[in-house]
């Protein structure tokens, strides 16, 4: 069963507790943070891949539909607040349900289920990774990609693209479910939209990675594990 990356963003203490408690009660749902302002909020979705925002409106520094507004590549968001007023500016920005404080846990459920059917779906056999290639499925055509010729994978919304030494091949696929799949002694996921070749790595510094001469971000949150992996 794939799990969806949860993101709480309120600033009251009490909400956050209850929002919380109701993530934990879902199996699929896996809660990344929880947070008490949008400026970390707006942080934490530049580092990671995260499915659904649970976000509060009203918030000290950047209100919730402050962040919208400068977010790319914008998850799923549930809006969580006592006041009805925004709810038309709320839904001009793409959010898929809009909870009124104090809401009970089967409102609750209904909304992230309708967050879930935005969120991509994974494939299965069509990504699987016999030996030292996988078969890609894109334009109607099956693509073989050597492993030896893939040089990153980056995330662009729903959609990733495969940059290989000779072609880019732009496919549906989940980029998690990709991090899941390759073998991990030759790939590493470094961003939450990128996915790097050991074998085309070239440097490494505090916030980004040169790969075949491709300068691609380092999350705050993939640096250990990537240097771990690189000085082992």
């Amino acid at each position: 069963m794939r799990k969806y990356n949860v993101l709480i963003a309120d600033d009251e203490f009490l909400a956050r507790k209850l929002l919380q408690e109701y993530v934990q009660k879902i199996d699929s749902l896996n809660l990344v943070e929880c947070c008490s302002d949008g400026i970390r909020a707006m942080e934490v979705l530049r580092e990671e891949e995260i499915d659904i925002l649970l976000l509060d409106i009203q918030m000290p520094e950047l209100t919730g539909l402050e962040l919208l507004k400068t977010v790319e590549n914008q998850p799923a968001v549930i809006l969580t607040t006592a006041y009805s007023e925004y709810a038309v500016d709320a839904f001009s920005l793409g959010v898929v349900d809009y909870l009124l404080k104090p809401f009970d846990f089967p409102r609750f459920l209904q909304a992230v289920n309708k967050a879930v059917d935005t969120r991509p779906k994974d494939y299965d056999a069509d990504s699987a990774v016999p030996g030292d290639f996988m078969m890609v499925k894109a334009d109607y055509k099956l693509y073989k990609v050597n492993f030896n010729d893939l040089i990153f994978i980056e995330g662009q919304h729903e959609y990733v693209t495969f940059h290989t030494k000779t072609k880019r091949i732009t496919a549906l696929y989940s980029l998690k479910n990709l991090e899941d799949t390759l073998p991990r002694d030759r790939f590493v996921r470094v961003h939450k939209s990128f996915i790097v070749s050991f074998e085309y790595i070239e440097d490494v510094d505090k916030t980004t990675i040169t790969v075949a001469g491709n300068k691609i971000p380092v999350g705050s949150s993939y640096r250990d594990v990537l240097m771990e992996k690189l000085n082992a």
